[in-house]
């Protein structure tokens, strides 16, 4: 079948570069780019360092280069919240029709209620303007989120506590003993690094731990993870993409970008199949980083730890303060 347009839902890096490689590959019909936040592709990974501190501004932060010519019609500031056989829907109304779609949403931060998660642009402006007054931070969740915010934080002269459910930061990725390297470069930096213990509630009263201590703070940041940007496809008729519930694809749905396909659920490429992951597409043609995304942490990590009955005191030798209120720390706050 040839391809007469293409829309890529997604106007991250992945949709970017999948919109790249589109026209690499010969492709020459229209092609559309649909976003849900209003600005156009951006470098994410800045937003919790040098965008915190103030080293990098939004120019900085800009994907798209000088000699980009995709001849691409760009919807901005609409997110898609409905695929039907050949039709797309956007939150205003407006719907397009396509022979091919590519599917580059990425993914949304795992929310904390009460705490605030640093994903976007917007977040990352509102958190850089309050990083500015506010005297002390909180982090739930050590993992590579956290430690920057944290370390970004410092760098500001903030008082930052980070409490990890897991014995030691990053323990699910790295492991025990790295993590505890980890966390001895956090402390040795003016960061409070509380492992072993989850966090139950954040209210105005700050960080209420599993173990009863009530930790205040000006500002409380959730870095527990990323969930796929899925959701708007609940309802979806996908029968006729060859599309199904587990994300795989057949032959006759891929698009015209065949690095840009589906992956499982159990992140093995499907028979027949290429990847669609948003590391996949965006590390063959991404201007900056050609890396593919971060490894994720192990099942029973982080602040997810508490959540499925996984052990959760430590040693206090990972470099963390102990789990246990009545345990002296080195670490003061």
């Amino acid at each position: 079948m040839t391809l007469g347009s293409v829309v890529v839902v997604g106007a991250g890096l992945a949709g970017l570069s999948a919109a790249r490689a589109l026209r690499g590959q010969g492709f020459t019909g229209r092609l559309t780019v649909v976003g849900a936040e209003p600005h156009r592709p951006y470098d994410r990974p800045p937003l919790s360092k040098e965008f915190l501190t103030g080293t990098a501004e939004e120019p900085d932060l800009a994907l798209e280069r000088p000699d980009d010519d995709l001849g691409a019609t760009w919807i901005l500031g609409d997110p898609a919240v409905r695929l039907d056989a050949g039709r797309l829907e956007l939150h205003s109304g407006q719907t397009l029709a396509a022979d091919g779609f590519v599917i580059a949403t990425g993914a949304s931060a795992r929310p904390f209620p009460g705490a605030v998660t640093l994903r976007s642009l917007d977040d990352a402006r509102w958190l850089r303007h309050r990083l500015r007054t506010a005297r002390s931070l909180l982090v739930v969740g050590a993992g590579f989120i956290g430690a920057e915010v944290a370390s970004a934080a410092r760098t500001l002269g903030l008082d930052v506590t980070v409490v990890e459910a897991a014995p030691a930061p990053l323990a699910g990725p790295l492991g025990a003993e790295m993590g505890a390297v980890v966390a001895g470069l956090h402390a040795a930096h003016g960061v409070r690094m509380i492992c072993g213990v989850g966090v139950d509630r954040v209210d105005d009263g700050g960080a209420h731990l599993a173990d009863g201590r009530v930790l205040p703070a000006d500002v409380v940041v959730a870095g527990i993870g990323a969930r796929p940007e899925t959701g708007w496809l609940a309802g979806s008729d996908l029968t006729g993409l060859g599309l199904t519930d587990r994300g795989t694809a057949s032959s006759a749905a891929r698009t015209a970008a065949p690095e840009c396909r589906a992956w499982s659920r159990s992140g093995t490429a499907p028979p027949g199949s290429s990847r669609a992951s948003a590391g996949t597409c965006a590390s063959s043609t991404g201007p900056r980083r050609a890396s593919g995304p971060r490894s994720p942490p192990g099942p029973c990590s982080g602040w997810l730890r508490s959540r499925r009955g996984c052990r959760t005191s430590g040693p206090t030798s990972t470099g963390c303060a102990s789990s246990s209120p009545g345990t002296p720390s080195t670490a003061t706050r």
